[in-house]
């Protein structure tokens, strides 16, 4: 296995002790255990756990932005990037990457590391708005996505499986509506 896979690889078992055990378990000890790796292996790559969080943050977030603009991109219509929003946004729910734990390791360890993915939001956000004939609409889309990724972030009233998967389609459904409306 090559540095770079073995980094992912302790980089995915950090996400899996926050999202199994809750950030309060995120220890280097935890990690190795989980990535199946001595303690001085996971040092290896990550000197202490500030930069544990650091790269799991950055990986996660970057594997994120990469799928919201690749799927924006591949899609011509109007409405593009609510709709590549709230599907990278869906399947980080239903997947094992969920950026969520990400996010609760940077707030529970170095708040300072939101500041790229502030950034990342800042962008995303101004796409969002001029996607559509609606950026209201657009905007409403995509607070709607970040409630129902921070409500099962933090265990807020999660949905059923079943109905947060209805509440993603009636939000796509949203998205193609605006084509034929009209900006103010």
């Amino acid at each position: 296995m090559n540095s770079n896979s073995k980094r992912n690889q302790l980089l995915e078992a950090a996400a899996a002790v926050i999202r199994t055990q809750g950030v309060e378990k995120l220890t280097l000890e935890a990690v190795a255990r989980e990535a199946g790796v001595s303690k001085g292996g996971l040092l290896h790559h990550f000197p202490n756990k500030a930069a544990l969080v650091s790269g799991m943050f950055g990986k996660l977030c970057h594997d994120f932005s990469a799928e919201v603009e690749t799927k924006a991109s591949h899609d011509p219509a109007a409405g593009n990037w609510s709709r590549a929003y709230l599907e990278a946004t869906g399947e980080d729910l239903q997947g094992d990457k969920w950026i969520g734990t990400a996010l609760s390791a940077a707030l529970f360890s170095d708040p300072e590391l939101l500041k790229d993915i502030q950034a990342d939001y800042s962008h995303w956000q101004r796409q969002i708005e001029q996607d559509s004939n609606d950026p209201v609409l657009s905007t409403v889309i995509r607070l709607a996505a970040d409630g129902l990724w921070f409500a099962e972030m933090f265990g807020l009233g999660r949905l059923d499986p079943g109905l947060r998967d209805q509440v993603l389609q009636r939000l796509l459904e949203m998205s193609r509506q605006e084509e034929g409306g009209s900006r103010p």
